[in-house]
């Protein structure tokens, strides 16, 4: 088992960059493949990106070359630095996590464990 708590969003203008923090408690995290997810008001719940416990890395198209998804197991942590950040990147969003998972990462049904969320603001 395994509690997720996200952290590092805020306002930021269009260009900016903020960087979130996945903080994961409880044994075993490096074995957790750790997606993110994010969802604007009135819309579903989008992958943004994964990164597998055997460290492959996966993004939607629309972030790509803008975010990068990282992990530092020894401190139970999974990152995403979020650069040159558009309105369009305004929700809230989820850390998730599943043990051992190499398939389905970019589906929420993919992941058991959730975060509550952080919100993520890009101003024009």
């Amino acid at each position: 088992q395994v509690q997720l708590v996200e952290s590092g969003g805020g306002l930021v203008q269009t260009g900016g960059s903020l960087r979130l923090s996945c903080a994961g408690s409880g044994r075993s995290f490096s074995s957790y493949s750790i997606g993110w997810f994010r969802q604007a008001p009135g819309k579903e719940r989008d992958f943004v990106a994964a990164i597998a416990w055997t460290h492959t890395t996966y993004y939607t198209d629309s972030v790509k070359g803008r975010f990068t998804i990282s992990r530092d197991n020894a401190k139970n942590t999974v990152f995403l630095q979020m650069n040159s950040l558009i309105p369009e990147d305004t929700a809230v969003y989820y850390c998730a996590a599943d043990y051992g998972v190499l398939a389905g990462l970019s589906q929420p049904s993919g992941y058991y464990y959730w975060g509550q969320g952080t919100q993520v603001t890009v101003s024009s």
